[in-house]
């Protein structure tokens, strides 16, 4: 096993894996940090745990739409695929958006 130090959205992170999956460990940490400060760069979705869902529902959304070929997006286009997404995050919005105010 390995610890492998990682920065998601400045955030340090230590996490361990076999000898050989530390490279792809690494690079699914860089695509998500990626993801992540762009949507937070966006400025449209504020907090860190809103951005994390939000790059979650992204990344989940490419996966199924190459993983498995009769998946649930594997009928859409890149831009249908982007309009579902958007759609989600508006649903998203406002089912969070009044918990903000219980902090």
């Amino acid at each position: 096993m390995t610890h492998v130090d990682v920065s998601i959205m400045g955030q340090p992170y230590r996490l361990v894996c076999k000898d050989d999956e530390e490279r792809a460990l690494r690079e699914a940490a860089h695509y998500l940090d990626s993801k992540m400060r762009a949507i937070r760069d966006g400025g449209k979705v504020k907090g860190n745990d809103r951005i994390a869902v939000m790059a979650a529902l992204g990344v989940a959304a490419e996966f199924l739409s190459v993983k498995v070929a009769q998946g649930p997006l594997s009928d859409l286009t890149i831009l249908q695929v982007k309009q579902k997404i958007s759609a989600m995050h508006i649903v998203l919005d406002s089912a969070l958006t009044p918990q903000e105010n219980l902090f």
